[in-house]
């Protein structure tokens, strides 16, 4: 592989998919079954992204319960990680236009990979990927960085690399291993929450997408 192929790595929530459905109805359900208050539906839709043992003790589970928690979520999440789910317009076009201009792409998510595999399967996006990356099942912690890191180890050779992501951990993940993150504000950040954090870009519109990343790889 030549060290001129350029490398994008596509966060999964809130990127190239609509989750949030999904993912906060899981985590409500998970509150409930550990008895405890469910959290605003403006909290909750910060799960969508960041690593979910983080997101259920920073927001009101004891850290003994954490673990809980998490198995309370995933055993809800498995019944809706296809039903409430959906690609967002414009994504097929994006991966067409990157691989077109001979952009290596992987997915690089923090949902566990058993979890974000059938998902691209279900969703043809498997296909329209070089690779796909992502958390541990198990309870071993897992940040964005070792996702990243991850991907990297696979493509040695790629270069430049950038990452795609909706949210500051898919920034602050990939700096902390020397890649830069274009920020896409259809996902589910805070208002200033990627600039805080450092994104070198921001995107609007699903359909500028391609041309921003083949601008920031040299591609075109």
């Amino acid at each position: 592989m030549p060290v001129t192929t350029p490398l994008c790595l596509l966060d999964l929530d809130g990127t190239l998919m609509d989750s949030a459905p999904g993912i906060t109805a899981s985590a409500a359900q998970a509150y409930r079954a550990l008895g405890l208050e469910t959290p605003s539906d403006a909290v909750l839709r910060s799960f969508v992204g960041p690593p979910i043992t983080g997101s259920f003790v920073a927001h009101g589970v004891p850290e003994a319960r954490a673990t809980e928690a998490v198995r309370a979520y995933r055993e809800e999440f498995v019944t809706r990680m296809i039903a409430d789910n959906a690609v967002f317009d414009g994504i097929f076009d994006v991966l067409h236009d990157l691989r077109g201009a001979g952009v290596l792409l992987a997915v690089a998510t923090s949902k566990p990979v058993v979890y974000a595999r059938p998902i691209c399967d279900a969703f043809d996006l498997t296909d329209r990927v070089d690779a796909i990356f992502g958390a541990p099942l198990d309870e071993t912690p897992s940040s964005k960085a070792d996702v990243v890191a991850a991907a990297l180890a696979e493509f040695p050779d790629a270069g430049p690399v950038l990452m795609v992501g909706d949210r500051e951990h898919d920034v602050l993940g990939a700096r902390a291993c020397g890649v830069e993150t274009v920020g896409v504000t259809w996902g589910y950040a805070a208002q200033g929450e990627l600039e805080a954090a450092g994104a070198v870009e921001l995107v609007d519109d699903v359909r500028d997408l391609a041309a921003v990343v083949m601008r920031r790889l040299g591609t075109r």
